[in-house]
């Protein structure tokens, strides 16, 4: 009984030293920006409308339309890694 919850330990050791090591990230990756989703009422009140967002206001006017947001390039920021 013993013998067996030594090995059990021996087992569980090795597991954890066999961790994988991590990707490495590019510098492409690194300096990578990331836009928030936005949806159709901020678009409205926004003081630089583009035109993807002026597509979605029309796209969002229509009755019974449905969205997720569109991705709006003024709310860019880098990502944390």
């Amino acid at each position: 009984m013993m013998e067996q919850k030594r090995l059990g330990r021996m087992n569980m050791a090795k597991t954890s030293k066999n961790k994988k090591a991590a990707p490495k990230i590019t510098i492409h990756e690194k300096h990578q920006f990331t836009m928030k989703v936005v949806t159709s009422s901020t678009c409205d009140v926004c003081k630089q409308q583009c035109q993807k967002g002026l597509q979605y206001l029309e796209k969002m006017s229509k009755p019974g339309a449905l969205g997720k947001g569109v991705a709006c390039h003024l709310t860019k920021g880098k990502v944390i890694k």
